[in-house]
C-alpha cells in the first residue's frame, strides 16, 4: 500500500517536474557550442538533441497534467527578500505549453541548415545560446506561480529575444528594429512591475493566484486590468501597441521569426488569460473593451498585411491579425463571466486557446517556408520573386497549406478555432431584452472581413512568389530547400491537417483550461460547460466528416487531373500576350498591382506613399513607379514625437561629458537615494537623540 501511494505521489508530481527538467535542458542546449570551435558542427547538433529531449519532457508533463485530479505545485524558498520559487502546471499552463515547446524544437532542427555554424561562424554560437534561453524562459514563465519568478522569466525572454533579433548586428535595419523592440518590451515590463506592486499592496503576496474578493477593491482591480492590458498587449502586438513587431519579425533569422510570431506573442495572450483568471467579478466593459481591441487588431492587421512588399513583414502583420482573433475569443469569455454564461466561456476561451495552437503551427509553417524561399533567392521583396513553384515545388505546397489554414478554410485547423469563436459570438444575440451584450455580435462581420481579406492577401502572396515566372534574374537558379529544413515544415503541415481532421483530440486541453480559468468566477460564470455538450459543436465529429470528405475530394480531383494530362497530347503554346509584340517577365501582375484596389479602399488608414513619374512626352524615357506603406503608429505617431522630445532635451547633454568618474558619482548618488528611501532614517535619528 505504501509503495502504491509513493508511486501515485511521484506520478502526481510528473506534470511539474518534467517541464522544469525540460526547461533546464532547453536553456542549456546552446551552451556547449559556445566552448567549441566557431566552425564546429558538433555544438549545433548537440543543441538540437538537448532541445528535442527537453521539449519532449515538457510535452509529456503537459499531457500528464490531464490525468491528475489537482494541479501539482512545487515551492522552494530562496534568499531574495521577496517572492519564492513556486511553479505549477494547471489546465491553462498545460494548454499553452504545447505550442510553446513544439515550435522552437522544430525551429532548432530547421536552423541546422538555415543558419549553419559553418556559414555563420561569427553569429551561429550566439544565436543557438540565446535561442535555448528564449525557449526555456517561455516554459518557465508559463509554469511560474509567483510574480517575482514570472518577471525573472519574462526578462529572460525579453533580453534573449533582443539578441536574437539583432543576430546580424552588422545590418543597420536589424539594429534599428532591435532598439524599437528593446524600448517597447521594457515599457511593458515597467507596466508589469506596477501591476505586481498593486497585487502585493492588496494581498501582501506576489502570488499569481485568484485575488480574494474581500481584499480586491474595484479601483485596484481596474488598475491591475489596465496595466495588464498595456504590458501584455505590448508583448502580444495588439493594435496600436504593435510598434515593435513588423520590423523585428522581418530582420530576424526566419526560424527566430517563426518563434517570435508563433509563441513569443502568445506569452502576451497567456498573461492576459492568467490576469483575468486572477481578477474576480469582471465588469461588463472589460469584455467589451477586449473584444473591441481584438476586432480592431484583426481588421487593421490584415489590411496592413495586404499593402506589404516584404514577404516577412506581410506575415508579421498577419500575426497581429490572428492575435486579434484570439483576443476576440478572450473578450467573449470575459463577457460570459460577467453575465454568468458558461457556454460563452467554453466557446470563447476554447476557441481562443485552440487558435493559439493553430496560429502557432500555421504561422511557423509560413515563416519557415518564407525562410526557405529567402535562403534561395536572397531577397525578401515579393516583387523580385516569381515562378518558384517550378524549382521549389515542396516548399510551394507547404506554403499553400499554411495559407489555406491561416485563411480559416476547411479542411485545415484555422477553420475549427474560428468556428468556435463564430458560434460563441452568435450566442450573444440570445438576450432579447435589449441587453448591451448583443452588441458583441457586431464582431461577427469583423471576423468575416478578416477571413475574406486574408484570402485576398494570400492569393497575392502565393501568386506573386510561386506562380508565373521569375520577375528578376537570380544570381543562380533556385533549388528546393534541403531536407533538414523541409522536415520541420512538413511536421507543422501535418499538425495543421491533424487538428483540422481530428479537432476532438484538443478538446481535453481546452476543457481543462476553461475549468482553470473559470475557477475564480464561480459566483459569476459558474462551472464551465464541456465543449462536447454544446450544440451545434457536439463532439466535433461532423467537422471530422467534413474534413475527410474534402481531403478525399481533393485527392480525387488531383488524380483525375493527372490522368487527363497523361491521356491528352502535350501541346505547348505561348501564353496570350495581350497584344504585346515582345512580352517580358516584368509585365506580369506584381503584388503591388494586385493589391492596389484594396489599398485604395483603405487609403484613409494606410496612408500609402507613391512616387510616380510625370509622363509629358510621347516617347518618355524609362521611369520607375514605387509605392510604400509605413506603419502609421510607429512612423507617423511615435517616432516624430520621440524625435521632438529628443530635440527639446538636447540641453541635458552636459550631464554626459564622457568622463567615467562622473558616471560613477551618478551611480553612488542613486544608491544613496535608494538606501535613504528604504532605511527608516527618521526613526534612527530619533533613537540617537536623547530624550
Amino acid at each position: 500500500m505504501a509503495a502504491s501511494d509513493t508511486a501515485a505521489s511521484l506520478f502526481a508530481l510528473l506534470p511539474v517536474w518534467l517541464p522544469l527538467l525540460g526547461a533546464l535542458l532547453i536553456g542549456a542546449s546552446g551552451l556547449p557550442g559556445v566552448f567549441l570551435s566557431s566552425r564546429s558542427r558538433a555544438g549545433e547538433r548537440l543543441a538540437v538533441v538537448l532541445h528535442g529531449v527537453g521539449a519532449l519532457a515538457v510535452l509529456v508533463g503537459a499531457v500528464a497534467s490531464l490525468f491528475v485530479a489537482s494541479s501539482p505545485r512545487f515551492e522552494l524558498a530562496w534568499s531574495l527578500p521577496f517572492g519564492s520559487f513556486r511553479i505549477e502546471v494547471d489546465g491553462l499552463s498545460a494548454a499553452f505549453l504545447v505550442p510553446l515547446v513544439v515550435v522552437p524544437a522544430l525551429g532548432a532542427v530547421y536552423g541546422l541548415r538555415y543558419w549553419s555554424q559553418r556559414e555563420h561562424p561569427e553569429t551561429g554560437r550566439k544565436l543557438r545560446a540565446f535561442y535555448g534561453v528564449l525557449a526555456a524562459s517561455l516554459v518557465l514563465l508559463t509554469i511560474a506561480r509567483d510574480g517575482v519568478l514570472f518577471l525573472f522569466a519574462w526578462e529572460g525572454m525579453a533580453l534573449s529575444a533582443f539578441f536574437l533579433i539583432t543576430t546580424d548586428h552588422d545590418d543597420p535595419e536589424a539594429r534599428a528594429a532591435g532598439r524599437v523592440y528593446f524600448i517597447a518590451t521594457h515599457v511593458g515590463t515597467l507596466a508589469l512591475f506596477a501591476l505586481l506592486s498593486i497585487v502585493f499592496a492588496q494581498t501582501g503576496s506576489f502570488g499569481l493566484d485568484a485575488l480574494p474578493e474581500a481584499s480586491a477593491s474595484a479601483g485596484a482591480c481596474a488598475a491591475i486590468f489596465a496595466l495588464g492590458l498595456l504590458g501584455f498587449g505590448l508583448k502580444a502586438g495588439l493594435m496600436p501597441l504593435h510598434v515593435w513587431l513588423p520590423g523585428a519579425h522581418a530582420v530576424a533569422p526566419s526560424h527566430v521569426s517563426a518563434v517570435l510570431s508563433a509563441v513569443v506573442l502568445k506569452t502576451g495572450v497567456y498573461g492576459l488569460a492568467r490576469l483575468t483568471c486572477m481578477l474576480p467579478h469582471p465588469p461588463l466593459y472589460w469584455g467589451g473593451l477586449v473584444l473591441a481591441l481584438g476586432a480592431i487588431s484583426g481588421v487593421a492587421g490584415v489590411v496592413f498585411a495586404i499593402a506589404q512588399h516584404d514577404l516577412k513583414r506581410l506575415l508579421a502583420y498577419h500575426s497581429i491579425e490572428n492575435v486579434g482573433i484570439i483576443v476576440m475569443g478572450l473578450g467573449l469569455a470575459l463577457l460570459g463571466r460577467s453575465q454568468g454564461r458558461a457556454d460563452w466561456i467554453a466557446l470563447g476561451l476554447g476557441g481562443a486557446i485552440l487558435h493559439v495552437w493553430n496560429h502557432s503551427f500555421f504561422k511557423a509553417l509560413l515563416f519557415l517556408s518564407a525562410g526557405s524561399v529567402i535562403h534561395r533567392v536572397h531577397t525578401r521583396e515579393i516583387d523580385r520573386m516569381g515562378g518558384l513553384a517550378r524549382s521549389m515545388p515542396v516548399t510551394a505546397a507547404l506554403f499553400l497549406c499554411g495559407a489555406v489554414a491561416i485563411c480559416g478554410l476547411p479542411p485545415l485547423n484555422g477553420f475549427v478555432s474560428e468556428l468556435l469563436i463564430y458560434l460563441g459570438l452568435w450566442k450573444t444575440l440570445a438576450p432579447a431584452d435589449g441587453s448591451p451584450v448583443a452588441a458583441a455580435a457586431l464582431a461577427v462581420p469583423a471576423l468575416a472581413m478578416i477571413g475574406a481579406l486574408a484570402a485576398a492577401c494570400f492569393v497575392k502572396a502565393f501568386g506573386a512568389v510561386f506562380l508565373g515566372v521569375a520577375r528578376r534574374p537570380h544570381e543562380r537558379e533556385p533549388v528546393e530547400a534541403p531536407r533538414t529544413m523541409l522536415v520541420p515544415m512538413a511536421a507543422l503541415a501535418l499538425l495543421c491537417a491533424a487538428i483540422g481532421l481530428l479537432p476532438a483530440l484538443a478538446v481535453p486541453f481546452l476543457d481543462r483550461a476553461a475549468a482553470t480559468w473559470s475557477a475564480a468566477a464561480t459566483a459569476g460564470g459558474g462551472a464551465p460547460v464541456p465543449l462536447r455538450t454544446l450544440a451545434p459543436v457536439g463532439p466535433l465529429g461532423w467537422i471530422t466528416v467534413l474534413s475527410a470528405a474534402l481531403w478525399v475530394g481533393a485527392a480525387a480531383a488531383v488524380l483525375l487531373l493527372r490522368r487527363r494530362m497523361r491521356v491528352e497530347d502535350d501541346q505547348r503554346v505561348p501564353t496570350w500576350d495581350c497584344g504585346y509584340a515582345a512580352p517580358t517577365a516584368r509585365m506580369q501582375y506584381s503584388s503591388s498591382s494586385f493589391a492596389e484596389m484594396l489599398v485604395a479602399i483603405f487609403r484613409w488608414a494606410l496612408r500609402p506613399r507613391e512616387h510616380a513619374p510625370r509622363l509629358r512626352e510621347l516617347f518618355p524615357k524609362s521611369a520607375h513607379h514605387r509605392s510604400h506603406v509605413d506603419d502609421v503608429v510607429l512612423d507617423r505617431w511615435f517616432l516624430p514625437v520621440l524625435r521632438w522630445i529628443a530635440r527639446k532635451l538636447l540641453w541635458l547633454r552636459f550631464l554626459q561629458p564622457g568622463r567615467i568618474q562622473l558616471y560613477i558619482l551618478y551611480v553612488l548618488i542613486a544608491v544613496l537615494a535608494l538606501a535613504l528611501s528604504t532605511v527608516p532614517v527618521g526613526e534612527l535619528l530619533k533613537g540617537l537623540v536623547p530624550r
